[in-house]
């Protein structure tokens, strides 16, 4: 999955920006790389942590420790970055609200999908502190997103080099826990028929994560991450209704999924309706300020870079070597997808094709209105 993720987070950027922008805004801006770097670094320790999580005290212990992140990510927003100041007591309300009740409907639907009783293991401790490492860490790697694009990074350039954290860090931790060159992840990397499934899952999830990078620079932390937090829905849908795993739930488990859903849709119309005001735009740019003073940038370009509008503009010219990058991974996509096998699981395709055609229309509309918004910038 972290290959098709890497193949992922190096092709949409060249696709829709081409690697002489990438660089020219990554080398514009270098002291920011390393942030990029920490925060894939924090991403793949967070992964890990909730292995051993589940592992030790089970998925309804876990799960609801770790989905704490988007407090910890409204936390930092605000003493970092100053969001939310100047705002008026009703969008504060909001905010906090909104984000609430996205995370106890995100306990509800998690807990909708244990059946049965479930027991910890002997090391419950060391269980419920990875659960609580992964928020930690999952909540702080948006303060590195944060500063990147208040510098007016785009975050199609920070992903670029966020990756290359992302990729070292879960190589490391695979190698000094799983066994070194016994490690099971090399075994998987034989199984042909598997890889494009799970090459395929970490490509779209890709997709969906580059969303978030822009909702996190144009929304904030405070606003963006419960939002994105939202596609436990998504993911529910699919598991109801094209794999069926609610076909044999009791009237509980649907009554929590049921009000899960539905407390997770007002938390999202909360923050949604939450428009940020004058005072919150004076307290960004008081903010954006202070990062230009600290590492030398134009306050002026910096704010349009930030807003969308760079000044200037970049050379977005297409090379020959973007066009064998996109080549490259079109062809291993294609290479993988003829040796996969389709899994022997029973499948609703008339529910599979409805919600295709859903994702289908969602992402292109929402990726024209990002494009006539912002430029992907």
């Amino acid at each position: 999955m972290v290959a098709g993720v890497f193949t992922a987070r190096w092709t949409f950027p060249t696709l829709l920006k081409g690697t002489g922008y990438v660089f020219a805004d990554l080398m514009k801006r270098k002291h920011l790389l390393v942030w990029a770097i920490v925060a894939g670094a924090l991403w793949a320790v967070a992964n890990t942590l909730t292995v051993f999580a589940i592992r030790d005290v089970g998925l309804a212990v876990a799960f609801p420790m770790w989905n704490t992140n988007s407090l910890v990510g409204l936390f930092w927003g605000r003493v970092l970055f100053r969001e939310l100041e100047g705002a008026d007591g009703k969008t504060i309300t909001k905010v906090v609200l909104g984000t609430t009740c996205i995370i106890i409907a995100a306990i509800m639907l998690g807990f909708s999908t244990i059946h049965g009783a479930t027991t910890t293991g002997h090391h419950a401790l060391g269980g419920v502190l990875a659960a609580i490492g992964a928020s930690l860490m999952w909540g702080t790697m948006y303060v590195p997103y944060r500063k990147a694009y208040l510098s007016g990074m785009n975050p199609l350039s920070f992903v670029t080099a966020f990756t290359i954290g992302e990729l070292f860090t879960m190589f490391a931790l695979t190698w000094t826990l799983d066994g070194g060159r016994h490690s099971s992840a090399f075994t998987l990397a034989q199984s042909g028929p598997l890889l494009f499934w799970l090459f395929l899952g970490g490509f779209v999830w890709v997709i969906g994560d580059l969303f978030q990078q822009f909702a996190t620079k144009y929304l904030g932390i405070g606003r963006g991450i419960p939002l994105s937090n939202t596609n436990q829905l998504w993911g529910l849908a699919w598991g109801a209704l094209v794999f069926g795993e609610l076909r044999n739930a009791d009237t509980q488990h649907k009554l929590l999924v049921l009000g899960g859903s539905l407390i997770m849709i007002l938390g999202a119309l909360f923050i949604s309706t939450a428009k940020a005001s004058a005072g919150e735009h004076s307290s960004r740019d008081k903010v954006l300020e202070r990062e230009c003073e600290r590492y030398g940038l134009d306050y002026r370009e910096t704010l349009l870079a930030q807003a969308g509008d760079e000044f200037g503009g970049r050379e977005e010219k297409r090379r020959w070597w973007d066009f064998l990058i996109v080549a490259l991974a079109t062809g291993f996509f294609i290479f993988l997808a003829v040796r996969a096998v389709v899994p022997p699981l029973e499948m609703n395709f008339r529910w599979m094709a409805v919600l295709g055609v859903i994702l289908a229309v969602s992402l292109v509309a929402a990726g024209l209105r990002l494009r006539k918004e912002t430029r992907f910038s």
